[in-house]
C-alpha cells in the first residue's frame, strides 16, 4: 500500500505479488523518483542505445531488423535504423539491437539484460503515444524495477532450469513500461503482468550451440510484452497469481519461491535501478571478474591458468568444449577465450570476437583450467581468482564501467546529441544520426 510520499509498499501482506507490483507501477509518478534513480535511468538508456548503434554497425542484428521492417504495421514508431513501423515491430527490433553484442548492461542480484527488454519498449511506445521525458523515465524505472526484482527474487532459478532470466522475466518488465506508457490502471496492469508471464520464454540451449537465440530473446520480450498491455487495454484478462500462484512463473519454471521481500519489498525506497552494472566488456557478465583478474598478467603469458568460477558460472562460460568456440556469441560465453585474450592483448573488446582462429589466444584457451569456487554471493558479484606460474590475481567483484564513455565509443560523433535529448523522438533522431 502507498507508504506517505515514498511511494513504498509493504511486501509482509499475503496479496499477490502482480497485484502488488501492478499497484505500485499504476501509483509511481515522476515527482516520486529520486534524483539518483532518474539519473541512473537515463545512464542505462544512453548505453543501452549505444550497445545497439554499435550492434546495427557491425550487422549484428540484421536478421531481427529485416523481419520488424517487413512486419511493418502503422507508422506508430521507428527502428533505430530509421524506418516507421508498428510500436510491437520497433521494439522487436531494437530489444535485439541493444542486445546484439552482449554488451548491455546487467543487474547482478537476478542475472537479467534489464536495459534490453524496457529500453526499447519505453522508446516505441513513448514514440507511439506522445510521451514527454519524463513520462517515458517514469515507465522505464517502472519496467527496470519489476525486471530486476523478478530476476534477484530467484537468484540463478531460472537459469539452474534451463531458462534465460531476461527473456523469462523480461516480458513482465515489458508489459509493465508499455502499460504505464499506455494510460493502465492498476486493474489492468496486474491483467497486463499475467497475460505476459504467460508468455514467458527463453531456452538456454544456444550455449551449446553457435545459435543467435539468445540475442532474440529480448526481442520477443518486448514484443509479447507491448502484446499483454495491448491485451489488457482491450479487455483481456490474466491471474492474479502468474507470478507467485501454484502454477506461476516461479514455481512452474523455478520450482522454488520467489524470496517475496526481494520481489515485493520497499517498493518506492530500495531502487534495483541504481544496482545495474554498466558492461565494460562485450561477453557475459560472469567472465568480467576473471577478465578483471587476467589484466595483471598481460605482458608475461603464463605456461598455464587456473580460473576460479562461481559454481553458477561454470556451466555457463566454463565448461570444456568452450575452449574452442565456434562463432563470436559463443566466445562471449567462453572464460577460457575472454581470459586469455586479456592476458594476450591486454583488452577485451569488440574486436576481440573477429578472429577466432587466433593461435596465440586458442594456445592460452588450451592451457587454461576452470575449477569450482565459493557460492557466498550471487554468480555475478563473485570474485574473480585467476592463477599463473606461482602467482595468484584476484579481484573481489567485477569492475564495470562508464555509461557515458562507453556510449560516446559507441555511438561516435553523435554523441552529444544523444546526450542531450530529452524526450523519445528527439531521442530517436538523434539515434538515426548515429547511423546515417
Amino acid at each position: 500500500m502507498a507508504d506517505g510520499d515514498s511511494g513504498g509498499v509493504d511486501c509482509c501482506g499475503g496479496e499477490p505479488a502482480a497485484v502488488v507490483l501492478a499497484r505500485w507501477v499504476a501509483g509511481l509518478d515522476f515527482t516520486l523518483l529520486p534524483n539518483t534513480v532518474v539519473e541512473a535511468a537515463r545512464e542505462h538508456l544512453i548505453d543501452a542505445v549505444g550497445c545497439a548503434v554499435a550492434g546495427i554497425g557491425r550487422g549484428a542484428a540484421e536478421p531481427a531488423l529485416t523481419v520488424a521492417r517487413g512486419l511493418g504495421g502503422p507508422p506508430e514508431a521507428r527502428l533505430f535504423s530509421g524506418a516507421r513501423v508498428g510500436a510491437v515491430a520497433a521494439a522487436f527490433g531494437n530489444a535485439v539491437a541493444v542486445h546484439a553484442l552482449d554488451f548491455d548492461d546487467t543487474h547482478a542480484g537476478g542475472l537479467v539484460h534489464a536495459s534490453a527488454v524496457t529500453v526499447p519498449v519505453a522508446l516505441a511506445v513513448g514514440e507511439q503515444t506522445g510521451a514527454r521525458g519524463s513520462e517515458m523515465i517514469t515507465a522505464l524505472v517502472a519496467g527496470l524495477e519489476v525486471v530486476c526484482r523478478l530476476g534477484a527474487s530467484a537468484p540463478h532459478g531460472f537459469h539452474a532450469r534451463g531458462l534465460h532470466a531476461t527473456s523469462m522475466c523480461g516480458v513482465v518488465g515489458a508489459a509493465v513500461t508499455a502499460g504505464k506508457l499506455i494510460g493502465l490502471d492498476e486493474t489492468r496492469l496486474a491483467h497486463a503482468i499475467g497475460i505476459a508471464a504467460s508468455g514467458a520464454s527463453g531456452l538456454l540451449e544456444f550455449l551449446h550451440s553457435p545459435a543467435s537465440t539468445k540475442q532474440l530473446h529480448p526481442g520477443t520480450a518486448a514484443a509479447n510484452g507491448i502484446l499483454a498491455a495491448r491485451l489488457a487495454a482491450a479487455g483481456a484478462t490474466g491471474p492474479a497469481g502468474a507470478l507467485d500462484g501454484e502454477y506461476g512463473l516461479f514455481r512452474t519454471m523455478t520450482t522454488r519461491e520467489p524470496d517475496r521481500d526481494l520481489l515485493l519489498g520497499e517498493l518506492g525506497e530500495r531502487w534495483e535501478t541504481t544496482r545495474i552494472g554498466i558492461k565494460p566488456y562485450p561477453a557475459c557478465q560472469l567472465t568480467h571478474a576473471s577478465i578483471d583478474a587476467a589484466g595483471e598478467f598481460t605482458g608475461s603469458t603464463p605456461s598455464a591458468l587456473i580460473v576460479t568460477l562461481h559454481p553458477d558460472a561454470v556451466p555457463i562460460v566454463g565448461g570444456l568444449e568452450k575452449r574452442r568456440p565456434r562463432s563470436a556469441y559463443q566466445a562471449r560465453f567462453s572464460v577460457y577465450w575472454c581470459v586469455a585474450a586479456m592476458v594476450v592483448d591486454g583488452r577485451v573488446d569488440l574486436d576481440t570476437f573477429e578472429d577466432l582462429d587466433r593461435p596465440e589466444i586458442l594456445d592460452l584457451a588450451a592451457r587454461t583450467t576452470v575449477r569450482a569456487g565459493a557460492a557466498d554471493v550471487v554468480a555475478a558479484d563473485a570474485p574473480g581468482i585467476v592463477e599463473g606460474d606461482g602467482r595468484t590475481a584476484r579481484v573481489e567483484r567485477p569492475t564495470g564501467g562508464r555509461a557515458r564513455t562507453k556510449a560516446a565509443a559507441n555511438l561516435g560523433p553523435g554523441a552529444e546529441a544523444v546526450f542531450a535529448a530529452v524526450d523519445p523522438v528527439s531521442l530517436l533522431d538523434a539515434i538515426e544520426g548515429c547511423l546515417s
